[in-house]
């Protein structure tokens, strides 16, 4: 508990968005000033956005304690881009910052928010009960994965939940359309392997170190489809690796088999599919499938490795309009 109450996942986020400030011109983004004096960066509305800015927001999205890089990855022959992901703080900034856990809802305009912020607000309360943090910095930083920059209203209640003034806040747009989005999705790829296991009742901060990769998709004019592709890069093409601390052998090689997305009775259809098939409803869709398709978990109290899954080339074919 120490340790949590030492790091600031808004302040170690700030300097990523410095770096970003400082150079708008080289991250293809618009920074401004919006509705309250909130500072707004917009990455992918009516900026262009990329994998440059992409690869940042996945890391302010992890609050600055995880790092990243792009690479390529193999497909079934075909050299796709990938993003790895690593932390030393993996219950702080996947679960306390990463994880996308804040609807903000203002009138008519909603979105998904994730990022260092709900440290503060606390979005939502059980997982900061669960990991025992929350920070309380002077400045606010939330990821919005949003097609329009959020209306007055909405930065009001931002600023409200964090006990901070509008100026005080940075909002930063990935459309899930962009490429900027689509990069800092499947960074989220160790995001999605620690909640599920949460989810199957695991204690999040006997996991000390963890590690991921996946596919970043191309994009698609169709929003469902885009959507499905940052899905299917994590459920069908990302891999998790945890180092963890636990007395137990049996019970870590049991809730690996149970934390990948294969374990649903969904699995082997592109998710865009899914969807479709649940009406557009979320929560027709079998929660298990949000997982990743690959799950490693290495023991360091007994040197014991166990792992799942593995990746679904065919599926992440048909998902990119391959086969």
């Amino acid at each position: 508990m120490a340790r949590s109450r030492i790091l600031s996942v808004n302040r170690e986020a700030s300097k990523i968005i410095r770096k970003i400030c400082e150079s708008p011109e080289k991250y293809n983004v618009l920074v401004e000033r919006g509705p309250l004096g909130a500072q707004i960066i917009d990455a992918g509305v009516n900026a262009g956005g990329g994998y440059l800015v992409g690869k940042l927001i996945a890391e302010i999205c992890l609050g600055g304690l995880g790092e990243t890089y792009l690479s390529t990855i193999n497909i079934g022959g075909l050299e796709m881009p990938s993003i790895t992901v690593y932390t030393d703080h993996p219950a702080i900034s996947t679960l306390g910052s990463q994880m996308a856990g804040w609807r903000i809802k203002a009138g008519d305009y909603t979105a998904i928010g994730s990022g260092p912020a709900r440290a503060i607000a606390l979005k939502p309360r059980s997982i900061y009960e669960r990991i025992g943090y929350r920070d309380e910095a002077s400045e606010a930083i939330l990821v919005l994965e949003a097609s329009e920059r959020p209306p007055e209203d909405a930065v009001r209640a931002i600023a409200e939940a964090c006990h901070v003034s509008p100026e005080r806040v940075s909002i930063i747009i990935t459309p899930t359309s962009s490429i900027a989005g689509l990069t800092q999705i499947s960074g989220r790829v160790v995001e999605a392997g620690m909640y599920k296991l949460v989810e199957l009742g695991f204690e999040p901060r006997a996991v000390l170190y963890a590690w991921g990769c996946a596919p970043i998709p191309p994009p698609h004019p169709d929003t469902v489809e885009c959507m499905g592709r940052s899905n299917d890069a994590i459920l069908y093409g990302g891999v998790a690796h945890y180092i963890v601390r636990h007395d137990d052998d049996n019970y870590l090689k049991s809730i690996a088999c149970e934390a990948v997305s294969s374990a649903s009775k969904d699995y082997g259809k592109p998710f865009s599919e899914i969807f479709r098939e649940a009406g557009q409803d979320f929560y027709k869709v079998d929660p298990k499938i949000f997982a990743p398709a690959s799950i490693t978990i290495t023991n360091e109290k007994t040197g014991k490795t166990f792992t799942a899954g593995k990746i679904n080339v065919e599926v992440l074919l048909r998902s990119m309009g391959l086969i």
